[in-house]
């Protein structure tokens, strides 16, 4: 018997959402992967949860899409695909970016117990897993997800030609120092005590070299902390410039000449390939990081990997102290020489909005293949 297709059955009305919100960054990677597929978006408002869980649920009652996708785990939204699938039998695909129960179990281990529980469900009960990593789309596929793929990102914007000499100048920053940056959010972890950037400012307290400048892009709670943490530095070796809008992240990263990539080596950082992952790449900028799978993964002569479980540790940082000290302008141009040839087959946006469109069409065609058996 030939298998059903999306095409003959006319079933690709797809209704689609993320956590975060429409005004996210999420929400944009999900719209540009469904595009071809004409999916329907509906506002999921994160500031009233619940609220638009309830919404969520009347809204697919009402319009009967053959299918959901949900950007992010929020448990809220998670919650209600459960609901919809259990009792409307309308299925739900979820996309995400880290380990569900390790991450909550940041926040307390009662947290994380219950994240856990909530994730193997999710993926037990959904019809495809999309991880923004190989290793989470592992997982998903363990916690019982019944098909997977991987789309990990993209870069969004290109850094115009003047862009590095026109940063160092509105930031101060003289055009022969060396600039260690990262941009990100900048949210305080107060169970470890940390935020991103923290280990950059305690490395560089430690050197007696002068034209190291570390530069922390981002806004968030831990903003103040890294402020107070950089002291007497502050304005000259550490510049934190704030938020900036997310068409000038480019343009910062071309001021930059290592960037740095700092996750736990656990079961949040060790999933994770980081956001800013393709982007540093594009940019051409060789990275800093520990030892996670990433940094072997797709090594090619770019990364520096750093000893210690966490970026927060004394072994890390003062690894990372001893590189600042000693790293040489010749050691950045071959590392850059490698970032800039690396293979981006992985982040290459185009492939992901195919391929996520082929696993959609197969999703849905597997499905109509079952109601017609």
């Amino acid at each position: 018997m030939r298998r059903a297709t999306v095409q003959d059955s006319d079933s690709r009305r797809i209704l689609c959402f993320a956590t975060q919100g429409e005004a996210h960054l999420d929400f944009e990677r999900l719209r540009y992967l469904l595009e071809p597929l004409g999916a329907e978006p509906y506002a999921f408002d994160h500031d009233n949860k619940l609220r638009s869980a309830v919404g969520l649920f009347k809204a697919v009652r009402a319009r009967r899409p053959n299918l959901v996708v949900m950007e992010g785990t929020g448990m809220a939204g998670g919650l209600a695909l459960l609901a919809i699938d259990g009792l409307l039998g309308i299925p739900f695909v979820v996309s995400s970016g880290d380990a569900v129960g390790p991450y909550l179990g940041l926040r307390s281990r009662v947290a994380g117990l219950l994240g856990g529980l909530y994730e193997r469900l999710l993926c037990r009960r959904c019809a495809g897993y999309v991880g923004w990593t190989p290793y989470l789309v592992g997982r998903a596929l363990t916690f019982g997800a019944a098909r997977a793929m991987t789309a990990p990102g993209w870069t969004r914007e290109r850094a115009a030609a003047d862009a590095r000499e026109a940063v160092r100048a509105r930031l101060g920053i003289a055009p022969d120092a060396l600039v260690v940056g990262l941009v990100g959010s900048l949210n305080w972890r107060a169970r470890v005590g940390y935020v991103y950037g923290a280990e950059l400012i305690g490395a560089v307290a430690q050197i007696p070299r002068r034209d190291v400048v570390v530069c922390i892009v981002g806004d968030g709670p831990g903003l103040a902390r890294l402020r107070e943490t950089a002291g007497a530095d502050l304005g000259t070796r550490v510049l934190l410039p704030g938020r900036v809008a997310p068409q000038e992240v480019s343009q910062y990263l071309a001021a930059f000449d290592v960037a740095s990539l700092p996750q736990s080596v656990d079961g949040v950082g060790s999933f994770r390939y980081s956001t800013k992952l393709s982007e540093y790449l594009a940019a051409g900028l060789p990275i800093v990081t520990g030892e996670n799978p990433v940094a072997y993964d797709l090594d090619e002569g770019f990364f520096w990997r750093l000893p210690g479980r966490t970026p927060w540790s004394p072994e890390y940082i003062d690894a990372l102290a001893h590189l600042l000290q000693t790293l040489t302008a010749a050691e950045i141009a071959q590392r850059r020489q490698a970032a800039a040839g690396a293979r981006a087959d992985p982040f290459d946006k185009v492939a992901q909005q195919r391929r996520m469109c082929a696993f959609i069409d197969d999703l849905l065609a597997d499905r109509t293949d079952e109601r017609s058996a």
